[in-house]
């Protein structure tokens, strides 16, 4: 059985990786892989509007992947992005954004402010069943991060949803405050 770490919080140097599952991935010798499966416009879901600030139902854009390690599915990760922010930009574009999303959004003058991560353990959903290649019964991981801008404007939701039985999460503290 395949298995992923994930850490919690992720190290400045992997979060500034052009993919940062395939760098946390590459450094455990996991042959990692990533799919883009859709790119385009999206109803909201009621959590992912709460954390954009829009209407349950309104359009965002979406950008949605599978990451495969050793060739087995591991997480689908989700980008939701404001429509009226990113509509006509290359976040919007089907494909990989190169150098990187991180970059795209400095590039369009977006300045990082602060982040809110939750992680949720639930059944997977049909869908989820399906495109992770897990049985009936089996759980996952959900981790929704917020990410806004400097003036608070939200820009970017991550939705990333772990086949729990392939995971392990790493959790870091900072240097000298480490604690059991």
């Amino acid at each position: 059985m395949v298995v992923v770490r994930r850490s919690v919080p992720t190290a400045p140097v992997v979060r500034a990786a052009a993919s940062l599952y395939l760098a946390e991935a590459e450094a455990q010798g996991i042959k990692a892989g990533r799919r883009m499966l859709y790119v385009g416009p999206e109803a909201a879901s009621e959590r992912i509007a709460g954390r954009l600030g829009v209407a349950p139902g309104a359009e965002v854009i979406a950008r949605r992947k599978v990451m495969t390690a050793d060739d087995v599915p591991v997480r689908v990760a989700t980008s939701f992005f404001l429509a009226d922010l990113f509509t006509g930009t290359r976040i919007a574009e089907p494909g990989f954004v190169r150098p990187s999303l991180q970059a795209a959004l400095t590039d369009l003058g977006h300045v990082f402010g602060h982040a809110e991560e939750t992680l949720t353990a639930r059944p997977a959903e049909p869908v989820e069943r399906e495109t992770l290649a897990v049985g009936p019964g089996e759980w996952v991981v959900e981790i929704l991060r917020a990410g806004y801008s400097a003036d608070g404007t939200p820009v970017h939701v991550l939705e990333t949803i772990c086949a729990a039985t392939r995971h392990v999460f790493d959790v870091t503290q900072f240097p000298g405050h480490d604690e059991f």
